[in-house]
């Protein structure tokens, strides 16, 4: 019998690594791109380009398989949700350092919380709400609502995280009812099909070959990045692998220095350490919560 993939912790670690390290690139391709051309563009060729991959790569196997739901409904609008998602995110990198667009995206586990009462009907205890008002602390750290340093930017990436957060706890309704491939499939078929109706209005045809290239390579670390992630979280437990995610904001960091010269203020650094925070006492305090359930 072969080893199960949990018995692999440090593979599993070093997958997420590699996992948010690829899509750490995919955000400053996306930043890179978006000071030139179109928003409503450079998302439409990240949705565009992944669903190509998959088709090329996993259609000839899965054919009809990518398409079998028992709850197309729900796929649909989650596709429409990560939409909405990678617009205010996008559309956030377009106008504010990368790394303080990606530290007030972290967010999204907070968010999850707060969702998880009402559309999953599960207990959150008054620690982790104090959690989640710290987290949404942070973040008031980061944009400083009346200083010299806020601009009405500074919201898209918090309605990037509310449309992530709501896309993750569909994600957890279809556990178990829907294979993975078309779950990873939907949401970029419908973001491709859904934006293709308004891209005559908005497509920038690529000013050089290299700037058609990162279209392309945009749709590639998409799909990489997320088929690399669900591989890290086969190969060790969650409560293993988790974590690393935040490492994410590390990588950004070094990128947005490299790439914009950009760096976070020390408030700015404040404030993801507090929204870091806050994500992995929630996450620790719902694992623990899980484990001791009555089984």
């Amino acid at each position: 019998m072969s080893a199960a993939p949990r018995a692999h912790p440090v593979r599993g670690i070093l997958l997420m690594i590699v996992a948010v390290t690829i899509l750490a690139l995919l955000d400053t391709t996306a930043k890179y791109l978006s000071s030139t051309y179109p928003v409503l563009g450079v998302v439409w060729a990240r949705f565009a380009f992944q669903t190509l991959l998959m088709l090329v790569v996993l259609g000839p196997r899965s054919r009809l398989g990518l398409l079998r739901t028992s709850r197309p409904k729900v796929q649909i609008f989650r596709g429409i949700v990560l939409m909405g998602a990678s617009l205010f995110f996008v559309s956030a990198l377009a106008r504010m350092p990368i790394a303080d667009a990606s530290a007030i995206g972290f967010l999204a586990p907070l968010i999850i919380t707060a969702l998880s009462v009402p559309m999953l009907r599960e207990r959150v205890d008054a620690l982790s709400w104090l959690a989640v008002m710290c987290g949404f602390a942070g973040v008031l750290v980061i944009i400083r609502p009346g200083g010299e340093m806020f601009s009405w930017a500074a919201l898209l990436p918090l309605g990037a995280a509310a449309c992530f957060a709501l896309f993750q706890v569909l994600t957890r309704k279809l556990a178990g009812v829907d294979p993975t491939l078309p779950t990873l499939f939907y949401p970029a078929l419908v973001g491709t099909t859904i934006m293709a109706f308004v891209l005559p209005f908005y497509w920038s045809t690529p000013q050089t070959p290299m700037h058609a290239g990162l279209f392309v390579l945009m749709g590639f670390l998409a799909g990489v990045g997320h088929f690399i992630m669900i591989k890290a979280y086969q190969f060790a437990p969650a409560p293993v692998v988790a974590p690393f995610v935040y490492s994410q904001l590390v990588v950004v960091i070094g990128l947005g220095y490299a790439v914009f010269d950009e760096l976070p203020d020390r408030w700015s650094v404040l404030g993801m350490a507090i929204i870091v925070a806050s994500g992995a006492f929630i996450f620790k305090r719902q694992h623990g919560a899980h484990r001791h359930a009555p089984k």
